[in-house]
Parts: C-alpha cells; sequence; structure tokens
C-alpha cells in the first residue's frame, strides 16, 4: 500500500524493521545466544516502545483517513435511494 503521507509511510517502514529486528532478539534470547540479559531486555523494550508509538501514529491516521462504511441506519437514512432505483 502507497502512502501519500510520507511520515505515515516511514512509520510504516520502521514498524516492519522494528518488529523484524524484536522477532530477532526474542529468538535470540530463547536459544540463548544473547550476550547480556540486561542488555537484550532493555533493546527489546526500546522496540516494544517503537513499535507502539508507530502503530498508534498509523492507526490515528487510519481512523481520519478511512471511508466510513456507512451501514448503520443514520447514515443510510442519508442516502438518497433515487439514484439507487433508476438502475435496473
Amino acid at each position: 500500500m502507497a502512502d501519500s503521507d510520507s511520515r505515515i509511510a516511514w512509520h510504516r517502514a520502521q514498524l516492519k524493521k522494528n518488529r523484524e529486528a524484536l522477532k530477532a532478539l526474542e529468538v535470540s534470547r530463547f536459544r540463548g545466544q544473547h550476550d547480556k540479559v540486561g542488555d537484550t531486555e532493555k533493546a527489546m523494550a526500546e522496540l516494544e516502545r517503537k513499535v507502539a508509538e508507530s502503530e498508534k501514529c498509523i492507526a490515528a491516521y487510519e481512523r481520519q483517513k478511512r471511508r466510513p462504511l456507512a451501514t448503520d441506519f443514520s447514515s443510510l437514512k442519508n442516502v438518497s435511494w433515487k439514484n439507487w432505483s433508476a438502475h435496473k
């Protein structure tokens, strides 16, 4: 998906990169391949913070830009149905 907002595109790229790095750290920690437990925990906490920040930014953007689905009654009652029934 291409974003017209470069800030959102950057956050999407960072989100992908940080999730991959977090996964790699979790796997190395699980396998016992880490150097220092404290350093790994700090790095994981920082990556989790960055992931949460990017997710929050992207979610706020999508809430603003998402087209309403208009399936509730209050939205449907405002639709002009004469145009719909003309096409048979």
